[in-house]
């Protein structure tokens, strides 16, 4: 009897805990199809009437595919720089012994607990100087603060865990630090260069402080900011708002659903060393 139930009570928080996190996403999902007027009465599991008025307004009207083409550049160029420039960071941090390697880590932590909003003012007149406001490169490069951090201290903790000695093996046979570094340690580290990536695309695609900032119009607003800032005559249209969120996080759910092995064993390796 203690064993069944046992048993049966972490499946109990786990349903609660799947129904919380849910819920409102689903919500969301039912009001989407909800003409307006009826969007905040009694919610229903199961809506009578489904309109896709919400929907052909976010394309038609507001050009909601501006955002969602912005945000997919800046968060696709900064995860591709975060990998190319925080990759081989990582690997001289996790695998080259020198003066300060501590340090240099440690430092690179102490730059990720900033608060955003304390580097929007220098970083805002930095980008303006250079004329970089409202444009691609004045996003990904303050995206960078941030995810390169994030990349350097994931990858480490992947490098780590891979055996020195297939390295060491490719050194004696007279290939190049930077040989065995493409050719042994990259296709190992697959599942945590991937994992690493998938976060810094989510974080870079939901980003919202620095967009909002950065840009000054909607030609270069992110998903986040066009969302943020939909406003109606005289009412915020709340089934677009409902729309365009269901727009922008149903992707990323069906892709992270899909990669979640990949993702616990990357974020696993990460954490063993083999």
């Amino acid at each position: 009897m203690r064993r069944s139930v046992r048993s049966v009570t972490p499946r109990i928080f786990a349903a609660l805990f799947v129904a919380f996190s849910a819920g409102p996403l689903y919500w969301a999902l039912v009001a989407s199809f909800t003409p307006e007027a009826a969007i905040f009465e009694r919610p229903a599991l199961v809506p009578s009437t489904l309109v896709l008025d919400h929907y052909r307004a976010l394309f038609l009207e507001r050009a909601f595919w501006m955002p969602i083409r912005n945000s997919l550049v800046v968060a696709g160029t900064t995860t591709l720089c975060s990998l190319a420039l925080g990759g081989p960071c990582a690997y001289a941090l996790a695998r080259l012994s020198f003066r300060g390697r501590t340090t240099v880590l440690a430092a690179v932590l102490a730059v990720s607990m900033f608060p955003q909003i304390s580097l929007v003012s220098p970083l805002f007149l930095l980008l303006r100087t250079v004329g970089l406001i409202n444009t691609y490169p004045g996003l990904v490069l303050p995206y960078l603060t941030f995810a390169m951090p994030l990349t350097i201290w994931f990858l480490v903790g992947f490098f780590r865990q891979l055996p020195a000695e297939l390295e060491e093996a490719a050194l004696v046979d007279g290939a190049s630090r930077w040989r065995a570094f493409r050719e042994i340690v990259l296709p190992l580290s697959w599942p945590g260069i991937a994992t690493t990536g998938l976060l810094t695309f989510l974080y870079s695609w939901n980003e919202f402080l620095f967009a909002l900032s950065f840009t000054l119009g909607p030609e270069r607003y992110t998903v986040p900011v066009a969302i943020a800032l939909f406003r109606g005559q005289y009412q915020v249209p709340w089934g677009q708002v409902f729309a365009a969120s269901i727009v922008a996080t149903a992707p990323l759910a069906v892709l992270i659903l899909i990669a979640q092995r990949r993702i616990v064993q990357g974020l696993t390796a990460g954490g063993v060393k083999g």
